[in-house]
């Protein structure tokens, strides 16, 4: 069975405009997903990058056309400037942490619920409430958020180390068992492809 290690940010517009194709080339292929949640701003630190408010404002430009076209494309709802944006990933990646040391619900869902809830809902994935509620939609115990903190910040923490050490430096960011890597919501039709051993 192939593995997909995926890398995100729960607060990547990326990452969200990925939506849930991950697991659905992962279920086609019969691939297992380990999902990695990771401060992105400290991988940006990592490896040369920049975070997207300290870029030149071309670039910034850049990344608000290049959004809104992928949003066009894609028929997805969107907000460019949501309300609770940037916000602090820890806590909604704990909980997702805890959830998948938990099982019993659907880590895409989650991540998925989780990036919606800030980009297309303006809702802030800090608080309690958003993460109770993203947990539950997901078919997890909401009672997850306030568990396994302590686990929760060293995985988080070993997560952003291991995305370094496999060439990762975006999000999202997917790496199968054979090294391959690709870099954002655009390449997993190139991902399709490579587990289909095409490319």
């Amino acid at each position: 069975m192939a593995t997909i290690t995926y890398y995100f940010s729960t607060i990547s517009p990326y990452s969200y405009l990925a939506g849930t194709r991950l697991e659905e080339v992962a279920a086609k292929h019969g691939a297992e997903i380990v999902y990695k949640p990771l401060d992105i701003v400290a991988l940006f630190g990592r490896t040369g990058g920049t975070p997207p408010k300290e870029r030149h404002v071309s670039r910034q430009e850049y990344r608000a056309q290049e959004l809104l076209r992928q949003v066009k494309k894609l028929g997805m709802d969107f907000n460019l400037k949501p309300a609770h944006w940037p916000t602090n990933m820890a806590p909604s990646s704990y909980a997702f942490i805890a959830a998948a040391n938990a099982g019993g619900g659907d880590l895409g869902a989650l991540a998925h619920g989780f990036l919606r809830a800030c980009w297309a809902e303006e809702k802030d994935i800090a608080q309690d409430d958003v993460i109770r509620a993203c947990l539950s939609e997901a078919g997890f115990d909401p009672a997850l958020a306030d568990s396994g903190l302590l686990v929760g910040a060293e995985t988080y923490a070993r997560n952003l180390d291991e995305a370094v050490e496999a060439g990762a430096f975006g999000a999202p960011f997917y790496v199968t068992d054979d090294g391959a890597r690709f870099w954002g919501q655009d390449r997993l039709d190139d991902l399709d492809a490579h587990l289909a051993g095409e490319l």
